[in-house]
């Protein structure tokens, strides 16, 4: 064996020396993913639920970082967004433009790019992608929508399953492998994804019971009749009033009458993977209320305005145990060491009505849907407690993740870096439109395929199944109630968003036959 001199010794330690800082300055990524949590459901952006408090440390986070005021999906549902941010394309060339796709792995991923750089990556939670992780060295997803209670979880060495609930779990494992499973000389990337608030709003065994004594408050469209907006909004099948039948939430006690309703199965199924314990807690806190419902004998209105406080408090109470375990990450970063160089983002998969306009659901370029939460915390970097307005979306993730590690952004992503924001920067060829387009029709809502741009202040959404068109004036009309496409005069701004909606379509290679990859 040859001798290695003692020159040679000194000469690779000062490299390493050498190299630690610039390590050490490449900063630790933690991206943390709720799935359907609307912006309005976070207490940082205001609006009626805020008094509520409802998101305490996520606040906490938008005090310490920034919160985006216009951060907008792609395409609002939950797959399509997930694609979007592992490769920063859009859906129509990403492999995923709708829920039944299996993402394409030999794609181009930021992870893979990270970790060829150095980085050490991780996953844990809700992927909903079909196929393996690529790109991570450890991986723990639930398989497809995964349970809220006692789930399972796909492995690279098999399936596991564990007790209790998905986002205790969930922060659990995440909590484990910052502690003892990462190697812990390299900078990390973490992708920590709930389950909840996705529907069936299952909450966590400490939350079952909170906001019993107060009334959500209804927002002013809960009513919404659909007149003046084009048919696909009155075609629809996601109303509280309609179509969220009392099993739907799977709070249903078991029901004789309604045994074929799907919903009915779905509770069933809750109850039955859920521990003696489990159980007994959830019929305390559930069938009283249940119980109450069937003597009450409502209909109407009435009976609407009943569905909505009950999925309203349990999507809530589901956030919730996301806001509790974001509070447990932060405290352990805190007493760790890590915070001070550790990137902490904070969003969902896309937007969510919750009562606006009647509905339920996303899938919509309407605002509610459209609109997602962004806050990011970057100790040293972003000034507290800031904001930014800029137009930015999902599409843009996967870049600003490889500029914070100093990795180059391959050409055929479509975003842009987020980072010259983060640090008070104001580009002036920042975008100025987004695009938008939605695929999954026809399917489970009967939400028809659009697409459409947005600026500032104007939207235009195009139908294209049906051909029928909307223009809506959100200086003038946020809550999109009055489309004025047909108005005389709008038809300038028509004539000037249809140029501009084209250039975007051609700037992001959109077929022009509109098909479903």
């Amino acid at each position: 064996m040859p001798r290695i001199s003692s020159s040679f010794l000194v000469a690779a330690l000062s490299a390493v020396v050498a190299c630690a800082p610039a390590e050490r300055d490449r900063p630790n990524i933690i991206f943390i993913f709720a799935d359907d949590h609307a912006a309005q459901a976070v207490g940082a952006y205001g609006g009626r639920l805020a008094s509520l408090d409802p998101t305490p440390n996520i606040d906490r986070l938008a005090q310490e970082g920034m919160l985006f005021r216009n951060a907008f999906v792609t395409n609002a549902i939950c797959a399509p967004s997930r694609a979007v941010i592992l490769t920063g394309k859009h859906s129509h060339l990403n492999s995923v433009p709708t829920n039944a796709e299996r993402f394409d792995s030999s794609q181009v991923t930021f992870a893979q790019l990270l970790r060829d750089a150095g980085y050490e990556t991780a996953i844990v939670g809700k992927w909903h992608l079909k196929s393996e992780p690529v790109g991570f060295d450890y991986w723990e997803v639930l398989p497809g929508q995964g349970s809220y209670y006692n789930p399972e979880f796909r492995t690279a060495q098999g399936t596991v399953q564990d007790t209790g609930y998905v986002t205790d779990i969930i922060t659990d494992k995440v909590l484990d492998w910052l502690g003892r499973g990462r190697l812990g000389d390299r900078p990390f990337m973490l992708m920590y994804q709930h389950k909840a608030p996705h529907r069936e709003w299952s909450p966590g065994p400490q939350h079952l019971n909170q906001y019993d004594d107060i009334d959500i408050p209804e927002p002013a469209t809960l009513f919404d009749d659909y007149s003046g907006r084009s048919s696909a909004a009155r075609e629809q099948e996601m109303t509280i009033a309609v179509h969220q039948h009392l099993a739907y939430d799977s709070k249903v006690w078991p029901d004789p009458e309604m045994e074929e309703d799907w919903g009915t199965q779905a509770a069933q199924r809750l109850r039955d993977r859920m521990t003696a314990d489990q159980l007994a807690a959830w019929d305390v806190a559930y069938g009283p209320k249940n119980d109450a419902l069937r003597r009450a004998g409502l209909t109407g209105d009435d009976l609407t305005r009943w569905k909505y406080q009950r999925y309203m408090k349990d999507y809530l109470r589901a956030i919730a145990s996301v806001d509790d375990n974001l509070g447990r990450l932060l405290d352990y970063l805190d007493h760790s060491g890590l915070a001070e160089n550790t990137v902490v983002i904070y969003t969902s998969d896309q937007g969510f009505f919750l009562g606006e306009h009647g509905w339920y659901d996303k899938r919509w370029m309407y605002e509610e849907s459209l609109r997602m939460p962004l806050i990011v915390r970057w100790p040293g970097a972003i000034e507290p407690g800031s904001e930014d307005s800029h137009l930015v979306q999902n599409l843009d993730f996967a870049e600003t993740f490889l500029d914070l590690a100093g990795v180059a952004v391959p050409e055929a992503m479509q975003g842009r870096s987020l980072v010259p924001l983060l640090m008070g920067e104001r580009p002036s060829d920042w975008r100025d439109a987004i695009y938008y387009h939605y695929y999954e029709f026809p399917a489970v809502h009967q939400v028809q395929r659009h697409y459409g741009i947005r600026t500032d202040r104007y939207k235009l959404i195009h139908y294209y199944l049906i051909d029928e068109w909307e223009l809506f004036d959100l200086e003038q009309d946020p809550d999109e109630l009055r489309s004025v496409y047909d108005a005389a005069e709008y038809a300038d701004i028509v004539t000037e968003l249809k140029e501009r909606l084209a250039r975007l379509r051609a700037l992001y290679d959109v077929p022009e036959d509109d098909r479903v990859p």
